[in-house]
């Protein structure tokens, strides 16, 4: 079968596409048969081995994939060859097959396609377990999103709105938000042109946003916790403007805000039960229809290298997919 595999720490342009054996699944496995992987900020982290946990290499990255089972492991139940599934490996993801734990892969609802499908678990189960669990949302509520088109921004808008928010979208151009406002955000904030504390307050009537959703960091996060609400939650998601914010910590006591971190990832590795109830709030919404997963750009396998690198320069909207 054909990989990606990165052979040392560095840029995604180090990755070379190998030949290697197909996996064999063990105990309480299955393997799949790969046709769609999700590109996501974090696999470029893992390559560039600046991701606070470490993979040692070589290695094969992507961490979500969706695709057909084509062989089973000993003791596993509830799956049979051809089903349509869906799995987060950590790392695995970008290759013809991947064998995965049984207890990882769900069923794709039906109607979803498998591009959907691969760019769905990671950055929606984040979304809502965000907004869900950590920030304890709740309807008629206003939600801001940072970098509101990107992959786990645009989920947030989604998810929020599901939820019975108003949702302010805030992004770096007007197509961007012109992508935010199909997935349902009630209003946007250019932050490029506009000033994201005095915009936010004009829409909220001088209150602020009950939530911020701040998947980018960089030089956004200080003005959103200013244009936070009294006792509002500030979530803390990722960093993917490269540098981590050092906010003043009175302006938590100036604005009775909370600052909550939301670790999806730490959250699936160290208590994979406690994931159970956002992954099949998902599948019910999604067999249901009332989720949009964005995926505006799809790649060959032997391109991962170029979908990675866009997808660090913020060059693509929603979520991009390896298509093996």
């Amino acid at each position: 079968m054909k990989a990606v595999v990165c052979q040392a720490y560095g840029p995604p342009e180090s990755l070379i596409v190998a030949e290697q054996v197909a996996p064999e699944p063990r105990p309480g496995q299955v393997r799949i048969q790969v046709q769609a992987a999700g590109v996501n900020f974090v696999d470029a982290l893992f390559v560039a081995g600046s991701y606070q946990v470490k993979i040692p290499p070589p290695f094969v990255p992507g961490n979500e994939l969706a695709g057909v089972v084509d062989a089973l492991g000993p003791d596993v139940e509830g799956f049979a060859i051809g089903d349509r599934v869906m799995a987060q490996v950590g790392v695995g993801a970008f290759a013809e097959q991947v064998c995965a734990a049984a207890r990882a892969v769900r069923p794709v609802p039906e109607g979803m396609s498998m591009p959907a499908a691969a760019a769905f678990q990671l950055t929606y189960a984040t979304a809502l377990y965000a907004l869900r669990e950590r920030g304890k949302l709740q309807a008629g509520e206003t939600v801001l999103v940072l970098a509101a088109a990107g992959g786990v921004g645009s989920a947030a808008v989604d998810v929020a709105k599901r939820l019975g928010a108003r949702v302010i979208a805030a992004a770096g151009s007007d197509e961007k938000l012109a992508r935010c406002v199909e997935l349902g955000a009630d209003a946007t904030v250019n932050y490029d042109r506009e000033d994201l504390k005095t915009r936010v307050r004009e829409l909220t009537d001088g209150r602020g946003a009950d939530l911020v959703v701040d998947p980018v960091g960089g030089p956004y996060s200080e003005p959103a916790v200013r244009a936070t609400a009294w006792e509002g939650r500030f979530l803390v998601v990722g960093f993917a403007a490269g540098e981590i914010p050092r906010i003043p910590l009175n302006l938590a006591l100036l604005r009775g805000c909370q600052i909550v971190g939301v670790d999806w990832g730490a959250l699936s590795r160290d208590r994979p039960a406690e994931t159970l109830p956002v992954l099949e709030t998902l599948g019910t919404w999604a067999a249901a229809g009332q989720l949009s997963p964005l995926v505006t750009q799809t790649w060959p396998l032997a391109e991962a290298a170029a979908a990675l690198r866009a997808v660090l320069d913020r060059q693509v909207t929603g979520k991009a997919v390896l298509l093996p």
